[in-house]
């Protein structure tokens, strides 16, 4: 019998990495017809609009969704794989078509950023199992929110520095933007003080730079914030900056690049599946940073779904 070939839904968000990634529709069109892979494009036309379309991929039982766009798009399709209460949702496989200003989930799961590539592994690919975190926050209204990720859920500078990011041109490219947005955010963010516990233990209580909650391995354009992370084994892993100057963040920041920050002065590392953090002093207003995007701020509960998503890669 003829091999059956899936039937791929393509979210794609035009407007990602400043209107760059509509120039690239027809070269990815292409690689799915050179593929024989039968698809449906699905353009985005506001803010949480892939969050419906993925919704209706199940709906049409897609075989796989391919996310065309940076981690903010793919932030949005993955919260339809998690249900109004928080638990997990089966749905299509997913895949990821790297075309936007972030792109660090992608360096995690081994993709280049070749079209080419991306789109032969929807093909030929293995069907992997990746983990989910599920975010309980505070809103940027105050009010009790849920948001899942997929790659890195963080606070302090990171929150700052993305609404710095997501209010700049990026016609100059994602990486430019997020260090520039990187340098603007350290030179005007204060340290806060919060208290954090993994697994219901205590892990941290001071003030922190920032604190990465990690499936994923890369955040901020390309900072390898979480070496040991694995989307798969069912675990965050937990990276704190804590009390730093300026001096020593910019000292530290080349090794961060490269991974080789753990054990270095002012950062604690841990892991589990369940983290709380809370500001020390209720009035503080501690930014959060969800897969690039800025859903709200702490306190907050971040829970491990194991296995939420399928894959292909």
């Amino acid at each position: 019998m003829p091999e059956a070939l899936p039937k791929v839904l393509v979210i794609v968000n035009p407007s990602s990495q400043g209107g760059a990634t509509a120039r690239k529709l027809p070269e990815i069109e292409r690689a799915l017809r050179r593929y024989g892979l039968p698809y449906t494009l699905a353009p985005t036309d506001r803010q949480g609009h892939a969050i419906e379309l993925a919704h209706g991929a199940r709906e049409r039982e897609c075989d796989v969704i391919a996310v065309v766009g940076g981690d903010g798009t793919l932030n949005e399709v993955a919260q339809a794989y998690v249900a109004a209460d928080g638990s997990a949702l089966a749905g299509p496989d997913l895949a990821v078509i790297p075309c936007g200003s972030g792109g660090d989930f992608r360096k995690t799961i081994g993709l280049s950023g070749s079209i080419d590539e991306a789109v032969s592994r929807i093909r030929y690919g293995q069907r992997k199992p990746c983990d989910l975190g599920v975010l309980e926050l505070q809103d940027n209204d105050g009010k009790p929110g849920r948001r899942c990720f997929i790659n890195i859920a963080s606070f302090g500078v990171g929150g700052l520095v993305d609404r710095i990011v997501n209010e700049s041109p990026k016609w100059f490219g994602g990486k430019a933007a997020f260090f520039l947005g990187s340098l603007r955010g350290t030179l005007a963010y204060k340290n806060a003080g919060v208290r954090i516990r993994v697994d219901g233990a205590d892990f941290y209580e001071g003030p922190i730079f920032n604190v990465a909650i990690a499936n994923g391995r890369y955040f901020g354009g390309g900072m390898k914030i979480a070496p040991q992370a694995d989307i798969s084994d069912g675990r965050f892993e937990v990276i704190a900056l804590g009390d730093l100057g300026k001096l020593e963040i910019f000292a530290l920041s080349s090794k961060i690049y490269d991974g080789a920050h753990l054990g270095e002065h002012g950062v604690t590392v841990g892991a589990g599946k369940v983290v709380e953090a809370e500001p020390l002093h209720p009035w503080a207003s501690v930014l959060l940073d969800v897969d690039g995007e800025t859903p709200g701020k702490l306190p907050i509960r971040a829970t491990m779904r194991e296995g939420a998503v399928m894959l292909r890669c």
